[in-house]
């Protein structure tokens, strides 16, 4: 294994990094990728992993197998849990799925597949959502009794807006990738065969940009979106002046005035 990859061991997941980018897969085929409390404390530190690894600048995550992304949660385990220990086990999830949505690197979801319930919760954390042709959504919980979760009643109506969030949620049925797409639930749809390359294609496009660039326009974007215009302004211009004070603005600003292309270094 050379210098650019490689592979850290878990028992639900896997994690790999070629290059810049780090592979995390969840690798449950058998139960089609569900969470259980074992997975998603995985799933944290795979991703807490990726933050503290300098060589990495994007994370794609995506499912093992053909059918599912993430089906949701492990049902077996989850019809154990009582009253008492249900918050308990949504405080975790929010938690972790919170830290993938700031880590302040960019995340895209190759969702190939069933993403249900925790699945389309864990897509919805992510940076980007790119769909295969084959994937399919919804938070399906209240057929079990339950509701969302792992944050599907706060991110789900922020990317579709109010009014389709309660139809979801409340009819819990599921909706193919086209129809995702169409509501704003994912930003592309592929084959799946074109599944990873394109989700590589979009890292390798974002990630020639400035590392604290791209962080601070994704702080700026997940702490301004639910504010008003004003806040938010005032957010946006806080995150100007911090990139404009970075050495990557200063070679950002040269290359472009010597028509050359710059070299960041995330300083």
């Amino acid at each position: 294994m050379s210098a650019t990859e490689a592979s850290t061991s878990f028992e639900n997941i896997t994690y790999e990094v070629k290059g810049s980018i780090a592979y995390i897969t969840m690798n449950r085929p058998k139960v089609m990728n569900a969470l259980n409390r074992k997975t998603v404390e995985e799933l944290n530190a795979a991703f807490r992993a990726a933050k503290d690894d300098a060589r990495i600048k994007g994370v794609i995550l995506t499912g093992a197998g053909e059918k599912a992304f993430i089906a949701g949660a492990d049902i077996a385990e989850l019809s154990a849990i009582d009253g008492d220990k249900a918050g308990e086990f949504s405080a975790k999830g929010q938690q972790v799925l919170l830290f993938i949505e700031t880590l302040g690197k960019p995340v895209i979801a190759a969702v190939n597949g069933f993403a249900l319930g925790g699945g389309c919760e864990t897509a919805m954390a992510c940076t980007i959502r790119i769909a295969a042709e084959n994937a399919k959504f919804g938070q399906p919980e209240v057929k079990l009794g339950i509701i969302p979760g792992y944050g599907g009643t706060q991110r789900l109506p922020r990317l579709v807006g109010k009014g389709r969030a309660l139809q979801l949620i409340l009819a819990g049925d599921l909706i193919d990738a086209h129809e995702a797409h169409r509501i704003g639930l994912v930003n592309e749809v592929v084959p799946a065969a074109e599944l990873i390359p394109r989700c590589e294609a979009i890292l390798k496009q974002i990630t020639a940009n400035a590392p604290l660039a791209i962080r601070y326009s994704i702080d700026a974007i997940n702490q301004g979106v639910d504010t008003d215009l004003t806040s938010g302004l005032k957010l946006e211009a806080k995150y100007f002046a911090l990139a404009a004070g970075t050495e990557d603005r200063k070679e950002g600003t040269s290359a472009f005035v010597q028509k050359r292309s710059p070299q960041f270094h995330g300083k």
